[in-house]
């Protein structure tokens, strides 16, 4: 008999944080930094009186001790005003009521519209393609090749998004992966952790060692003051070796789960549960693929190529994908001759199935608008700063990689938490003399290493998407988190001495 789960959904998992965070806005004392943001006729100097015109140039940001180039604003790279370091103020609380929580998620939905339309369409076009039976033929076949090989797919798999995600980002648009990937590994008898620890995990592995993501690693260097290249070699050996580990992790506990179902973590915590992507059988037939079948795998394939490429040389972002995965929708229907009635059909129920996943993405940005709203996001960051601006190098070091875990439950924007954190923390590396890579390696670390767990990220729809529960997600991932936090400290206390 399956066992009961005792944890509530994601969605009100996220509410009670919702309630938590405005609670938190009744104590913590209100502020603000005053900030520097950038339009077409320039810099704006904010304040809470106003805002003053400043000279779009160097000088000016060396004035205000923001080490970040003009360019860096001009070409889109910072859209964010960034706080100005020295200038956090005491400002009238704003505490956070019923009303607010009420519009918190609301609010969220809205802010995170661009991210909801890239899933309705990714579901839309997932399931036009799944409709024409080239998914099931071609992953029959792939099962059937690697069979007795399913240990080095975890691995070439795990390997590539680390990679993604390590050197321009992938985050929000690996969520696609799901419905192609969940089958193939129950029918290699894994269970539905495997799924998420090679799609979610190896990811989020890329957080951890961005090398030349530009939306963490680029702009965190260049708020903080130095030149991104500075620590390259480390983050690639870092990304080496949390890499490998998380592989070698991961095997392990598949093969372990492959050998004795009753292993599995899924079936020992949630019981017997069903993913929605779980309907792929291998008949352990390898059948040749047609001509037809094989287009329409090219086109696929084709998508995510050249998503890809567009978002590493293009600067494509949320509306350019959504566009991409849209027009391959088209393109899928016109191959196939679907009927116009059919093709809205099974769009629309492919943009149903991940309306939950969206409500989870939109809800989860509640959070950082009640703390934003009330006042506190500044507070926490300028009374932590305070807090470990006396410290030793090596205290201070791993206390900073702390923090930077705790403030990724609350912000798990790469770019948001930069653009907030770097130019004030940044400045806390002459004082305690510690390189400022170091810092920019802390924020990397402290955000990769939370990013597993934190509610206002991506492993709730993850989760969602598999069917499988916060709890068995824990009890597996957190001997990994352990192992990961102790390489990382060790990196950063070596690190601080090679000047």
């Amino acid at each position: 008999m399956a066992k009961k789960r005792k944890l509530l959904s994601p969605i009100t998992i996220l509410m009670i944080v919702i309630v938590i965070a405005a609670g938190a806005t009744w104590f913590v004392p209100a502020g603000k930094y005053n900030t520097l943001s950038y339009n077409d006729n320039g810099f704006k100097y904010n304040t809470d009186s106003g805002s003053i015109n400043l000279p779009f140039n160097k000088q000016t940001l060396d004035s205000l001790s923001i080490f970040i180039s003009p360019e860096k604003f001009s070409s889109g790279s910072i859209r964010k005003p960034v706080a100005i370091p020295g200038t956090f103020h005491l400002i009238p609380k704003n505490s956070q009521g019923a009303i607010d929580i009420l519009q918190a998620p609301l609010k969220g939905i809205i802010d995170a519209v661009e991210i909801i339309l890239f899933l309705l369409i990714i579901g839309g076009f997932m399931n036009v393609f799944h409709e024409t039976g080239a998914i099931v033929k071609g992953l029959t076949s792939l099962s059937y090749r690697m069979k007795g090989k399913e240990a080095w797919l975890l691995i070439i798999l795990t390997f590539l998004f680390s990679f993604a995600g390590a050197s321009y980002g992938m985050a929000e648009e690996a969520l696609v992966f799901y419905p192609v990937l969940v089958p193939l590994f129950i029918a290699a008898g894994y269970d539905l952790l495997v799924p998420v620890i090679v799609i979610f995990g190896g990811t989020q592995l890329g957080t951890l060692s961005s090398f030349t993501n530009p939306f963490s690693t680029i702009i965190a260097s260049n708020a903080a003051g130095v030149n991104w290249t500075d620590g390259l070699t480390e983050r690639i050996l870092m990304f080496a070796i949390s890499t490998a580990i998380t592989i070698w992790y991961l095997v392990r506990y598949a093969q372990k789960v492959k050998k004795d179902p009753t292993k599995s973590i899924v079936y020992k915590v949630d019981g017997i549960v069903k993913s929605p992507y779980e309907n792929i059988k291998n008949t352990g037939v390898s059948e040749p693929l047609s001509v037809r079948n094989r287009l329409l795998l090219m086109i696929f394939l084709s998508t995510f190529l050249i998503m890809i490429a567009g978002v590493v040389w293009f600067n494509w972002w949320l509306i350019e994908m959504s566009t991409m995965f849209f027009g391959a929708s088209l393109l899928i229907g016109v191959i196939t001759r679907t009927k116009e009635s059919e093709f809205i059909k099974q769009f629309i129920k492919g943009a149903e199935s991940l309306l939950g996943v969206a409500f989870i993405v939109g809800v989860a940005r509640g959070v950082t608008i009640v703390l934003n709203e009330g006042h506190i996001s500044d507070s926490i960051l300028f009374y932590s700063a305070k807090l470990v601006s006396g410290m030793p190098p090596t205290i201070f070091i791993v206390v900073l990689l702390i923090l930077y875990m705790v403030f990724t439950l609350f912000i798990a924007s790469s770019s948001g938490m930069a653009v907030l954190t770097m130019p004030i923390i940044g400045g806390l590396a002459v004082i305690v003399n510690v390189p400022g890579r170091e810092i920019v390696n802390t924020y990397l670390f402290g955000m990769g290493i939370m990013g597993f767990l934190t509610p206002t990220g991506l492993i709730l729809p993850s989760l969602t998407l598999v069917n499988v529960s916060l709890k068995a997600w824990w009890k597996f991932i957190y001997p990994l988190l352990i192992i990961l936090f102790i390489v990382c400290s060790l990196f950063l206390i070596v690190g601080i001495y090679m000047k």
